[in-house]
Order: structure tokens, then C-alpha cells, then sequence
């Protein structure tokens, strides 16, 4: 498959590289930037061509799919506009920052009959996939609670260093935006339909931006089940992502990418000699995978998508479902209510 990438900013030379070395299964032919320099210095290191309209790009025959790697704020114009010339779409996360723009996106993915996969590459993890798995399963029984916490520290630098970050028309949020959103999305796939939210936030440690650098909330699911959310850039010097789910019949704990913590009463064997009240160490089931290497499992199963024609695993569903409850984080902190879904 053959990819045009746009935006060669930091995100997308991770998509370059990613790109480019799947060479059994994809190519990267065209990198495109409104700033011709950095679109040329960028496809220079891959061998690629160069253009700073995507009109163009997409206009092309040898493109088969697009990666966009644009600001947030921007990703539903770049999406239907590849969507509407007939390209399968890769989308960063979030899928845009608001619904209208997310619904664009799935209203032309429908028109074109085209594919659109959006980055979780998370759920690409073996640890977050065992985990899945065990709860469809039943494993961890009724599932009561989860907990979703996304500890970083992001100097004032990172915000400063892009016109467009920290801002809500290019960011569309902040901590739980941008990077709690990965987390947040394990969550929602661990535990199931989201129904209301309530949320705090503030901007604590940072100046010159317009979005949050803390926020915590609490989400009832139609289970009944109940999971909280927390997201800071402003815990120096910043801590692994930490992800606990909790049932009646067991519990699962995921930290530095890997299980730290698995029991299932389901499991359990009076006689087997093992105190199943311990943590268990994570063996035989894939083991830990980095986020580059997850990264590009979600690119293999977005191609084998398009090639056999079903759904990716993370699609538009998933993504806006995701994007739905931030957006109904933020509506809660701005309100001071509770926020239905």
C-alpha cells in the first residue's frame, strides 16, 4: 500500500519512519506540507516526493491511502478531502476536536466506501489485549470499576514550541486531549458504554495556553460500573501510564506497558500451591511491546482492513466515542455538573 503522509512535523516523521520500514506491506511515496522546506527535507530522507498541496497528493493514482499527521483542529479536512478523491485514511489521534467535524469524517468514509483507521495504538498492546480479552471472557466477573491515570510532565517549552499547541482551535484540549485520550480509550474499551460524566480541570502549572494541564473525572457506564480519569502535563518528572480494571471476580492492573497485576477468582485452584492474592508476572501471553512496535501493528491492521474488507479495530466508531466523552469532560469542568452522554 502506498502512503502519502501530511504534516512532517514531529508526528509525522514517527509515521515516516513507521511507514517506511514496513516494507512487505507499505511504501511511503509522498510527504506533503504547506511548508515546501520541511516537506522536501523530510521525504529526502525517505526517497520520496514532495508537495505542499494534499489536493495534489491525492490526485495521484499511486496513492493508495493517506496518513494525516496534521494539528488536531485540522484532521477532518485533510481526512474527507483524501476520502472524497477515493484514498483509505490513517488519522492521529483525536479524530478532530469537536463532533461536527468527527461526523464529517465518518459521513464521507460512508460516501466514499473508503476505510478510515484512527492511532490507539495502545489496544495493539499484548498486555491491553490480554486484559480485553479476559474481560469478554469473564474472567474478572462483573466489571465494578476501572481506573484510567495518565501521569506527564510537559515543560512550557513543549507548549511554546508550536503555534498551534495549547490552543483550543488547533489542540481542541489539553492533558486529557492530547495525551490522556490513549488511556482513556483502554477504558472505554475495557468497560464498556459510557452514559455520564463528571469532571474537574484547571491549568496549573503552565502559562499561555488556553487548555488544561490537570483534569479528573469520574464516568458512569450503562453497566453500572463506575471509572475515573486523570490527566496532567504538570507532574514533574512524569510517571508510565497506569490502567487498573476491577470486576467481582478479579482484577487486572497494567503500568510501564506491561500486566503488573492479574488474579481471576475463575482461575484460581485450591490445590495449585499459588497465593492468588499476589501479583502475578505477565508470561506466555505475547509479553510487553513497545509503543513503536504497537504503533505499527495498528498500521498492519488498518492494511489488512482495507484488504479484506471489514473494519479496522479502531475505526471512526471508536474514535469518536472517545472523543465524545473528553469533549463531555470539559463540558462538566466548565459547568460543575454532571454531563450525559
Amino acid at each position: 500500500m502506498r502512503f502519502a503522509l501530511v504534516g512532517a512535523g514531529v508526528i509525522g516523521q514517527v509515521h515516516a519512519r513507521l511507514i517506511a520500514g514496513m516494507t512487505d506491506h507499505a511504501e511511503l511515496g509522498v510527504v506533503v506540507d504547506t511548508d515546501a522546506g520541511r516537506a522536501r527535507k523530510l521525504a529526502g530522507e525517505y526517497g520520496c516526493d514532495a508537495l505542499d498541496d494534499l489536493g495534489a497528493a491525492c490526485a495521484r493514482a499511486d496513492v493508495d491511502a493517506v496518513a494525516v499527521c496534521l494539528p488536531s483542529g485540522l484532521h477532518a479536512d485533510a481526512a474527507v478531502l483524501a476520502l472524497r478523491a477515493g484514498k483509505h485514511v490513517v488519522v492521529e489521534k483525536p479524530l478532530d476536536v469537536s463532533l461536527a467535524a468527527a461526523d464529517r469524517i465518518m459521513a464521507a468514509e460512508r460516501e466514499s466506501g473508503r476505510t478510515v483507521a484512527v492511532i490507539s495504538q495502545r489496544r495493539f498492546q499484548p498486555a491491553a489485549a490480554f486484559v480485553h480479552r479476559a474481560v469478554t471472557d469473564g474472567r474478572l466477573g462483573r466489571i465494578t470499576s476501572g481506573v484510567a491515570e495518565s501521569t506527564f510532565w510537559r515543560g512550557q517549552d513543549y507548549y511554546d514550541s508550536g503555534g498551534w499547541r495549547g490552543t483550543l482551535a488547533g489542540d481542541g484540549g489539553g492533558a486529557l486531549m492530547n495525551q490522556g485520550i490513549h488511556a482513556l480509550d483502554l477504558l472505554l474499551w475495557m468497560m464498556g458504554e459510557p452514559v455520564e460524566v463528571q469532571a474537574y480541570a484547571g491549568r496549573l502549572a503552565h502559562e499561555r495556553i488556553d487548555v488544561e494541564d490537570t483534569v479528573a473525572a469520574t464516568i458512569r457506564f450503562a453497566s453500572g460500573a463506575i471509572g475515573t480519569v486523570t490527566a496532567t502535563t504538570a507532574a514533574y518528572p512524569g510517571l508510565p501510564v497506569r490502567l487498573a480494571v476491577h470486576g467481582d471476580g478479579g482484577s487486572a492492573v497494567i503500568e510501564r506497558e506491561d500486566l503488573a497485576y492479574f488474579h481471576s477468582a475463575a482461575d484460581a485452584r485450591p490445590d495449585d500451591g499459588f497465593d492468588h492474592n499476589q501479583a502475578v508476572p505477565f508470561g506466555g501471553e505475547g509479553g510487553q511491546a513497545s509503543i513503536d512496535e504497537a504503533h505499527r501493528d495498528q498500521y498492519l491492521d488498518f492494511i489488512a482492513a482495507v484488504r479484506e474488507g471489514r473494519p479496522p479495530l479502531v475505526g471512526t466508531p471508536q474514535a469518536r466515542r472517545a472523543l465524545q466523552v473528553v469533549l463531555a469532560v470539559y463540558e462538566s469542568a466548565r459547568t460543575g455538573g454532571p454531563v450525559a452522554l
